[in-house]
């Protein structure tokens, strides 16, 4: 029986209609009480002091550097193995995205990786650590080093909503913490994403930021007992804020985060359980606690003794009705990048042995064991 398996699927099985229609029976569409409220619980969810909620996990990423300072002729670490937001950002700044390798068994930027990058290039000002496919880097090691240097730190965390590391939720170690809710990440938004910080002074210039450099939140100005039109603006700022209706079905999702990533477990285990014993694959590798683990992603990689090329098992796969995804083509490959920063593959040795082998098998709370069983018995019929 063949099978029809998307590679990704929202459950919004919660509050979300319920919370939705509040708001358009409210007559108040954009940024009001729901963003307010996705703001505060998201922020006591993961132990952060201060939360700003915008429009997607991009514009959190952009503020957050924005926030910092870097501006042109400074210079930021990003891993190539990242979706090209984690880079683009640093060029709306001008500023120059240094480009470093990551660990084969895990997509991580690591600390020996990073003390090697800023200690041969000390004119790094900050480095985005990338919380690859759910699982938080080692931010222990990390932050201090990064301290002693005077090194900002900015960490993408689209992937890592709800991860923790030795006990600590992503969203509560750097300077900024950015996550995303696209419609595929663990929850969702539709489009958007968080902004998450301890420091209060890099949480009012990104608040002020998200909506054009104006001194007044919006919903404050309109309904304020003052009934004050007056505003000022006092930086040329940008159009990120999230409407409320977004932010409702935010709020819903993250009534049931724990079971999605619950459910998003379930499905890492049986891959792990049905597919280890493969020696033309290779799993990815969990450092910590299963349960700390986002699971964003499932992403394995067909080594040099898989028969079938990377390509063609996608192909192959989708004949067999599955859905699947690469993350990522190297942004040293992009022609952008390459092309400006003179990149060469050889340099990312591990991104490379990483890009030429890797897929993303589905992964989602509503994947059913019969579709798990489906998925890897196709994948040892392909695979043989």
């Amino acid at each position: 029986m063949l099978l029809k398996i998307p590679f990704a699927k929202v459950d919004c099985s919660g509050n979300e209609w319920i919370y939705v229609q509040e708001v358009l029976n409210s007559g108040w569409l954009t940024t009001a009480g729901k963003t307010h409220l996705l703001e505060k619980q998201f922020s006591e969810y993961v132990g952060g002091k201060f939360a700003c909620a915008v429009n997607s996990g991009t514009a959190a990423l952009h503020l957050a550097l924005e926030a910092i300072g870097t501006g042109p002729g400074d210079r930021v670490l990003v891993p190539s193995m990242t979706f090209t937001a984690t880079a683009e950002v640093v060029r709306y700044l001008g500023a120059d995205p240094v480009f470093c390798d990551v660990d084969y068994a895990t997509r991580l930027v690591t600390p020996a990786i990073l003390k090697d990058a800023l200690l041969h290039q000390p004119e790094i000002k900050a480095v985005m650590i990338v919380h690859f496919g759910g699982q938080a880097a080692e931010m222990e090691t990390i932050l201090p080093f990064c301290r002693s240097l005077g090194v900002r730190i900015i960490e993408d965390a689209a992937h890592a909503f709800p991860s923790r590391r030795r006990g600590k939720w992503v969203g509560s170690f750097g300077d900024i913490t950015c996550f995303s809710f696209y419609a595929n990440k663990t929850i969702t938004t539709g489009e958007g994403g968080m902004l998450v910080t301890d420091n209060e002074a890099l949480f009012k210039r990104c608040k002020v930021m998200r909506l054009h450099g104006i001194d007044r939140d919006i919903w404050d100005r309109y309904m304020s007992a003052a009934s004050s039109w007056e505003y000022d603006v006092i930086a040329p700022g940008y159009k990120y804020n999230m409407p409320d209706v977004a932010a409702a079905i935010g709020i819903a999702q993250l009534e049931k985060a724990d079971l999605l990533r619950q459910e998003r477990e379930r499905c890492a285990k049986f891959y792990f359980n049905n597919l280890a014993d493969m020696d033309s694959i290779d799993l990815p590798e969990v450092r910590e606690s299963m349960a700390d683990h986002a699971w964003h992603l499932f992403s394995i990689v067909l080594n040099e003794r898989s028969r079938v090329p990377r390509n063609r098992f996608i192909e192959l796969m989708a004949e067999k009705g599955i859905g699947t995804s690469v993350h990522y083509k190297p942004l040293h490959r992009m022609t952008y990048y390459r092309e400006r920063y003179g990149l060469r593959p050889e340099d990312f040795p591990n991104t490379e042995r990483i890009w030429k082998g890797c897929v993303s098998l589905p992964i989602y709370p509503t994947l059913s064991d019969e579709e798990l069983v489906y998925i890897c018995k196709s994948i040892r019929e392909i695979l043989g």
